[in-house]
């Protein structure tokens, strides 16, 4: 299994049976010290292109709003117990303000599908954010648009775009959300998102209900293809009020071996330590970092919204301050042996000269 592990490190193109053979074999107790080999070798690869920084994106959540209805999310239209919010383009600036005063140089935007913001006001939003700090990242994660929304997003300044995936297998995607919702449209938005310029983000979920090894295999394989700049992945962790409220959780384990096996293969892809990390276990994204993971995402939204964004049940952080949740980063980064930094955080192209 070392043997595996290394080629992958040496840039081995692994087939679909190795990855599914490296999934099922590390969570096993006898291969312990080969999982161990797994998470240093994803540090050593890190290292490479981003040495022990971990980057910091600053994410406001502005509406819980939806007009989708994924099975597994907690914001989905049909979720008549959740509590909605809109923030107004107002508080969203005064919470980006607050964020560049902290030193985040990376702002991301995130809702729900809501169209009760029009593509000119987000537009508008991410000229207003560019024009007042010039030295951020802008980062969208709005959903699926059409290519000429994404366009217009890009030439008023936005940078980067994340758009999970969610499962690279059409098959599973269609037990995950209803028939309105189609994976030949997801997948062609990252294409499209890739093409415009934006700074790519995609991913999945660890553990979601039907999911087999295989599928995990074919996420990693479609990332490869895909070549995305950033790779969301987290555990998949079920929502009371969701069709799946029933369904076990993604593990921990499973999630950080697909993130070691994610940071391999792309080598230089920016890799959060996810929230969801942290959810379902108290040093998971401390353990994010040490299998890879070098981006982190705090929360910059209003206190008084922030356990109203509830995508999956139990989620941390939703009573810290902004400064609060940073200063805690900062002690959990340390623990991990990095260094919490302020810069954007780019996608490296070129290693570090040694």
């Amino acid at each position: 299994m070392k043997q595996t592990i290394d080629r992958l490190f040496e840039n081995a193109i692994l087939e679909k049976e190795a990855y599914c053979d490296l999934i099922i074999n590390l969570e096993k107790k006898e291969y312990e010290k080969e999982l161990r080999y797994l998470f240093t070798k994803a540090r050593q690869m890190r290292e490479r292109y981003y040495g022990n920084k971990i980057y910091t994106r600053g994410l406001i959540e502005f509406s819980n709003y939806c007009k989708n209805d994924c099975y597994y999310c907690g914001i989905r239209r049909g979720n008549t117990k959740a509590e909605r919010y809109r923030l107004s383009p107002e508080e969203i600036l005064a919470c980006a303000d607050e964020g560049y005063r902290l030193g985040f140089r990376t702002i991301v935007l995130q809702s729900g599908e809501d169209a009760s913001y029009s593509t000119d006001q987000i537009g508008s939003l991410v000229a207003a954010l560019k024009e007042k700090h010039p030295d951020i990242a802008v980062t969208l994660s709005l959903g699926e648009r059409e290519r000429e929304v994404y366009q217009y997003w890009y030439d008023c300044g936005a940078d980067r775009y994340l758009l999970r995936h969610e499962t690279a297998v059409k098959a599973h995607y269609e037990r995950l959300h209803p028939a309105e919702l189609s994976f030949e449209h997801r997948i062609q938005c990252l294409y499209d998102l890739k093409e415009i310029g934006y700074q790519t983000g995609a991913g999945f979920m660890v553990g979601s209900p039907f999911q087999k090894t295989e599928d995990l295999a074919e996420d990693i394989l479609f990332l490869k293809k895909l070549s995305p700049h950033m790779a969301g992945i987290g555990p998949f962790i079920a929502q009371k009020d969701s069709p799946f409220a029933e369904y076990p959780n993604g593990t921990l384990t499973q999630t950080l071996i697909l993130l070691a096996l994610v940071r391999l293969t792309l080598k230089n892809v920016l890799l959060p330590a996810t929230t969801a990390l942290g959810t379902i276990a108290p040093d998971g994204r401390e353990k994010g970092i040490l299998a890879g993971a070098n981006v982190v995402m705090p929360n910059l939204s209003p206190v008084s919204v922030r356990k109203k964004y509830q995508l999956y049940d139990n989620k941390i952080c939703t009573g810290e301050e902004s400064a609060q949740c940073r200063k805690c980063l900062e002690n959990r980064v340390r623990l991990a042996g990095c260094e919490l930094v302020t810069d954007r955080g780019d996608y490296a192209e070129t290693m570090i000269a040694s």
